[in-house]
């Protein structure tokens, strides 16, 4: 009888393993709503513990931007429905099914408790500390150049600099649109050289906190619809600065065939300084028109993040803020749209569209300038992008895709299919 408990206890085992489940400690040390395990493919897991005291576990980054979910809260949606929020943006994910009110889906995972111990079914490996990761990047690819002297006023570079050290939001956008206004009149014709600030300037007044401190109000109010567009609001400030950003810092870069990028691509990038601060205005304006004012809650800075991270290769920063993020953004569109028209705020779903329609734009830029870079220097396009967004991206790219909108700028799907997550 002894000999064949053991074999029975040997069995399971394998059972176990073979299932894929791993035991992440005992049940009764979870006391945090939200812990963080880290995953051997970078695709680290956030587990969740209920007030009732029952577990789920997903994938810890948002599918939108990589928001961190294992800073966000758990709220209930309406009949017993819980879901996890990201701090970032607000998107909210089903604990059981890890569908979102904003059309994404995030990965979720099978939890079991036996014995007092909780099991997570994946078959990555997991850790509560994070796994070293070796980067190898070229420094001295498509970097930035030591800028020896500042530019004068006559050049593009000089008031790319000087708006990103502009902190109020209002003097940020009416001084991008006179630059936008004297580089279209020939006023500016010169590109020149200044170094960008480390990060952009903020008003003293604004409250800038991590992402994971950002709180949410409930869905389907109208303080809901303000929470949105003052985020927004906020993305669209950090959005304005990236583009001026990706002008100053990389107006003197050369390709490997020792010419210049052509004036052509800092024309474009001005006109999309131009649309974030279009956008800006639209937004700020709304969220007057519904009582409130930019700044009266909390902002984050995830945006910029990436902006420094990708700080030293041009190519990078086209990939992951251009090819990514603001695909993302056309991914999540539909579904925003129709929460604010199901609350009947047509106002708001009216700057949605617009936003909406530039963005596809904003895409197409990214697009057009990394695939002139990499047949400039005899790069596969397709390969190089995706090995720069599984450097400098956390995690995989997540469905559902809006297929149609990444088309229109000329993204298909060879683009960022691969970048799914294989099947297990």
């Amino acid at each position: 009888m002894e000999q064949f408990e053991e074999d029975l206890v040997e069995a399971l085992k394998d059972v176990v393993k073979a299932g894929s489940w791993q035991c992440v400690g005992d049940a009764a040390k979870f006391k945090s709503p939200c812990t963080k395990f880290y995953a051997d493919d970078g695709e680290h897991i956030v587990l969740v513990r209920t007030e009732e005291g029952r577990f789920w576990a997903m994938d810890s980054s948002c599918p939108h931007e990589g928001g961190p979910l294992d800073q966000g809260d758990i709220e209930d949606l309406g009949d017993g429905k819980l879901a996890l929020i990201c701090p970032w943006h607000y998107f909210d994910f089903s604990l059981e099914t890890g569908s979102s009110s904003t059309g994404l889906q995030n990965q979720v995972y099978d939890v079991r408790v036996v014995d007092g111990k909780v099991y997570i079914n994946t078959q990555s490996t997991l850790s509560c500390y994070p796994v070293p990761v070796t980067k190898t990047v070229k420094m001295d690819v498509l970097s930035p150049v030591e800028i020896k002297s500042a530019s004068s006023e006559n050049t593009l570079c000089f008031w790319a600099t000087k708006i990103l050290c502009t902190p109020d939001p209002k003097e940020k956008v009416a001084l991008t649109k006179d630059v936008q206004r004297w580089w279209h009149t020939g006023k500016i014709t010169e590109i020149g050289e200044c170094a960008p600030p480390n990060q952009p300037s903020r008003m003293d007044s604004l409250t800038v906190v991590e992402p994971g401190k950002i709180k949410r109000g409930k869905g389907g109010t109208q303080a809901s619809r303000v929470a949105l567009l003052h985020s927004l609001a906020n993305i669209e400030q950090w959005a304005i600065d990236v583009s001026w950003d990706i002008i100053a810092r990389f107006s003197s870069v050369q390709l490997s065939t020792g010419d210049s990028m052509p004036q052509e691509f800092f024309s474009d990038f001005v006109k999309v300084a131009g649309d974030e601060a279009k956008h800006y205005d639209l937004l700020e304006e709304r969220i007057k028109e519904l009582g409130s004012s930019f700044g009266t809650l909390p902002v984050h800075n995830g945006l910029w993040q990436s902006a420094t991270e990708t700080s030293h290769n041009l190519l990078a920063r086209l990939a992951i803020v251009h090819m990514v993020h603001e695909a993302r953004g056309l991914d999540v569109h539909p579904q925003t749209l129709s929460r604010f028209a199901a609350q009947g705020d047509t106002n708001s779903v009216k700057i949605l569209k617009v936003i909406y329609t530039d963005e596809i734009t904003h895409v197409a830029a990214g697009l057009r300038w990394f695939t002139y870079i990499c047949s400039k220097e005899g790069r596969d396009c397709l390969t190089t992008f995706h090995d720069l967004v599984k450097l400098h991206f956390k995690g995989y790219l997540k469905p559902p895709f809006n297929t149609e909108g990444r088309m229109t700028a000329g993204m298909t799907e060879e683009w960022y299919v691969p970048l799914v997550k294989p099947s297990s």
